[in-house]
């Protein structure tokens, strides 16, 4: 640990598909949180952790925040206010290529004035729109009072990403380092393990397979050679949608399956031997043991 260390927490907040996870890995300079096309993939709080000179960043990536309809869209908006609460920074996402405020992102903006946060405004994914509209947006938000701070990047070519980590580990207070140097993430390995096959879920499926599917890490078994065995079950509530998973001749699956692998190998270093099955849980969506596993309030209101 450096003699004058510093450390802290950064909620990153907004609308779903605002481009949190993509930024939140480009940070961290390792995958630790899932990204797909699909809206509302972050189910749970994810910490990223990263170094910057001598402070220990801890990013919270948080589930997307939109106007809950379903008992898991209550639990998951909750777990993203929980996460800002708790934060000694605040960044706010928005994605530029939306050219106006959305509803979403108007009630993150709303909620903050009422708590009498103030937060800093990321605009994101500035490769996609002109500059004058991006100055427009910047200057829209500007009006509402709250942002210290406005940061124009893209996560995923990760222009900007730089300066703007260097801002925020200078904003963060002193104080001891809360991981080793080495830890990217408190997500336990069998979850991550879980989650990077739950993407290839949703990156293939996302036009047939509703929200109803979930994947759960059951055996993972360490060899002498180094490799590992890890058994996973993707739960669907009907039988129609297990169809869908396992696809025609069990094609879909090893494709699914394949994906996740090579993914799990790269990161992991070592060989991988994955096996998927595929069951249908009726309800999973209604138990309490699943939003235990996430972190999630099953409560939530």
């Amino acid at each position: 640990m450096p003699d004058h260390p510093r450390c802290g927490f950064i909620a990153l907040v907004g609308a779903p598909n605002a481009g949190k996870s993509t930024l939140l890995n480009a940070m961290i300079g390792s995958k630790v949180s899932i990204v797909s096309p699909k809206v509302q993939t972050t189910r749970t709080r994810v910490l990223g952790i990263t170094i910057e000179g001598d402070t220990q960043m801890i990013f919270v990536d948080t589930p997307g925040i939109f106007k809950p309809k379903r008992r898991l869209d209550r639990a998951m908006v909750a777990a993203a206010w929980q996460g800002a609460e708790d934060a000694d920074v605040i960044g706010v996402l928005y994605d530029v290529s939306r050219r106006s405020i959305d509803e979403d992102t108007r009630s993150i903006v709303a909620r903050l004035k009422e708590q009498g946060r103030e937060a800093i405004l990321i605009l994101n994914k500035i490769d996609l729109v002109k500059r004058d509209v991006l100055l427009g947006i910047a200057a829209a938000f500007q009006q509402e009072g709250i942002f210290t701070d406005i940061f124009m990047v893209s996560a995923s070519t990760a222009d900007g990403v730089a300066d703007l980590k260097r801002f925020l580990a200078a904003r963060l207070p002193d104080g001891p380092w809360h991981f080793p140097e080495d830890q990217i993430s408190d997500m336990p390995m069998r979850l991550l393990a879980a989650e990077i096959t739950r993407e290839k879920l949703f990156i293939q499926l996302h036009q047939e397979l509703p929200y109803s599917a979930t994947v759960e890490t059951e055996v993972w078994e360490e060899f002498e050679d180094g490799s590992v065995k890890i058994s996973q079950v993707i739960f669907v509530q009907r039988e129609s949608q297990k169809a869908i998973v396992l696809g025609k001749g069990g094609q879909r699956i090893k494709a699914l399956g394949s994906a996740a692998r090579g993914e799990l190998q790269g990161m992991l270093e070592r060989r991988v031997h994955l096996i998927l099955f595929v069951k249908v849980r009726e309800g999973w969506v209604d138990d309490p043991e699943r939003y235990s596993a996430w972190g999630l309030d099953f409560g939530a209101s």
